[in-house]
């Protein structure tokens, strides 16, 4: 493992090389690896970027051994929507079940880390960060897409369908996927499920939410450009039990 005794800074990005960092790292997971692109991605320099990088704060996880940025998370408070007109997510999802709730509001979004520090401590360096920037802005409700890969959502009928049975979000904090674009995800009904097969289909991001006590909106999102299936995941920060509570602190 390429980050076996490496010590971490995870800190906002301040600068323009710092924010260029973490969409050259962007781009070498989306649209390398995983084959996705976007109307501003950058070819020729290798950056993945968009209209709303900036009005987000970039939370970077840096080794501090050779200064590389390895894990990134892209952070917009209900604050910053408001500068610029939306939410990122506002695209895929109705989100007016949150932004009535009165709740303080941090859509994430670009979480990625680099291949060779997978499964190591940069992704826990990477959440001990957010805890810290949830806990300093007061922050009540987190939520954003995250994404399976691929585009066909037949072939994610059994995952989409454990979440749509297991870990629907409560009425007051359910999102939908815009009607034009909503993909049901109830596919497989609950009692024909084979509930450890479709979790193992489950991306481990998705799953690290879902074991924070996390839900999924009502209906998912095909993102062409991305080559992905989204879903609309939602944690509110009071409903976190002790013990969870602690796994995402790091206490």
């Amino acid at each position: 493992m390429t980050d076996r005794g490496s010590t971490f800074t995870v800190k906002i990005a301040e600068t323009t090389d710092e924010i260029r960092a973490a969409q050259a790292l962007r781009y070498n997971v989306f649209v390398r690896e995983l084959g996705g692109s976007g109307a501003m991605v950058d070819h020729d320099r290798g950056l993945e970027q968009d209209r709303f990088d900036p009005f987000f704060d970039h939370l970077l996880c840096i080794d501090n051994k050779s200064g590389q940025v390895v894990g990134v998370y892209r952070l917009l408070r209900s604050e910053q929507a408001e500068a610029v007109g939306q939410f990122y997510s506002e695209d895929e999802y109705d989100l007016t079940a949150l932004k009535t709730s009165g709740r303080k509001l941090l859509e994430l979004g670009r979480s990625c880390v680099h291949r060779d520090y997978r499964g190591g401590m940069a992704m826990y360096n990477l959440w001990n960060g957010l805890a810290n920037y949830v806990a300093r802005y007061e922050i009540e409700i987190l939520f954003g897409v995250a994404s399976f890969h691929g585009t066909n959502p037949d072939a994610l009928a059994e995952p989409l369908s454990l979440l749509y049975h297991s870990h629907l979000a409560p009425e007051e904090l359910r999102v939908r996927a815009q009607p034009a674009h909503f993909v049901e995800m109830n596919r497989v009904p609950a009692d024909q499920l084979d509930r450890r097969r479709a979790m193992l289909e489950v991306p481990a991001l998705i799953k690290a939410y879902l074991r924070l006590g996390g839900y999924v909106g009502d209906g998912a999102f095909v993102d062409q450009a991305f080559n992905t299936t989204d879903v609309c995941l939602i944690l509110d920060t009071a409903r976190l039990n002790e013990r969870q509570r602690k796994i995402y602190s790091g206490g």
